[in-house]
């Protein structure tokens, strides 16, 4: 569905994109998670028409979207700075909606009043943030779109309406096979909802895989020896190491089974595989890229 190659894209020589590649399939869900400045924010508006690539491409159904009328009315998309007219208030906004997007619906927008109690007559720039957020919603979900793209879409939204909200873009998946991409520090959060997951650092997409795979595929060893650690073999890919007493933690790139022989060979006196959080897993990863929590003494 959606398809980012060799993406690049400079800034008075800067590189917020390098090389970018993306592929979301059709009808999932997936994450893009990545520190400040990874250059997600700008890859997504890209897929969105607002900035055209130096190079590469970003294609939505195999067609390009820069200039592309036909592709962007089939998109719905939430920035972090959504964007309404001064004095516009939601009926305003719905009315300009409607002249982009042909399958917009009239029906679904008075359905979700229910949904997102706001004052349709009042001005969007006196609501909340999290109010403005709602307003967003309930026209990004009236546009019926076949793709929804989404940069921290629940930021400053309280947590009934966060869960009634990704309840809404979950439905439109499984009803709809609506295609969502969504961008978000909240990895808790993500872990709930997406099936794929790409982790994104300096310009370039690091990894992607499913969530499932990408769980499955990282493992967290907590793992007792009768003496002194041993010298692990070469093809163990440790991505973390530390020790409490004589309980070592080892975070480790591979197959459980196979990490677990692996290890068992040394004879331990306690082993246990503990599962890992999509935080986790974010964290260790990009630890390879010069990127970890440091410890610093002030």
């Amino acid at each position: 569905m959606i398809e980012v190659s060799e993406l690049v894209k400079s800034f008075d020589g800067f590189h917020a994109l390098d090389g970018a590649n993306v592929n979301v399939p059709k009808g999932a869900i997936y994450g893009l998670v990545g520190p400040n400045g990874a250059g997600k924010t700008t890859l997504l508006r890209h897929l969105t028409g607002v900035y055209r690539q130096d190079s590469g491409s970003a294609r939505i159904d195999g067609e390009d979207v820069w200039e592309n009328p036909a592709v962007k009315m089939r998109v719905a998309s939430i920035p972090d700075d959504w964007y309404y007219f001064t004095q516009a208030n939601i009926r305003d906004m719905r009315n300009y909606y409607k002249g982009f997007y042909p399958q917009f619906s009239s029906e679904r927008y008075d359905k979700l009043k229910n949904v997102f109690e706001l004052d349709e007559k009042q001005a969007i720039r006196r609501m909340s943030k999290g109010m403005q957020k709602q307003a967003a919603f309930w026209l990004a979900m009236c546009c019926m779109p076949d793709c929804l793209i989404l940069d921290e879409p629940v930021d400053g939204l309280d947590p009934v309406m966060r869960r009634q909200v990704w309840g809404l873009i979950l439905q439109d998946v499984s009803e709809r096979g609506t295609t969502v991409l969504v961008s978000s520090h909240n990895l808790r959060e993500l872990e709930d909802v997406c099936d794929h997951v790409g982790i994104m650092n300096r310009g370039k997409v690091l990894l992607e895989r499913s969530l499932s795979e990408l769980q499955d595929n990282t493992v967290k060893i907590q793992i007792v020896f009768k003496n002194e650690f041993p010298e692990l073999p070469a093809e163990l890919t440790v991505l973390h190491q530390s020790a409490v007493g004589r309980i070592h933690t080892l975070i480790l790139r591979g197959a459980q089974s196979d990490i677990e022989q692996r290890l068992g060979a040394f004879g331990p006196l306690f082993m246990e595989a503990v599962p890992l959080t999509l935080e986790e897993i974010f964290i260790y990863e990009l630890g390879g890229a010069d990127y970890a929590v440091k410890d610093i003494v002030l």
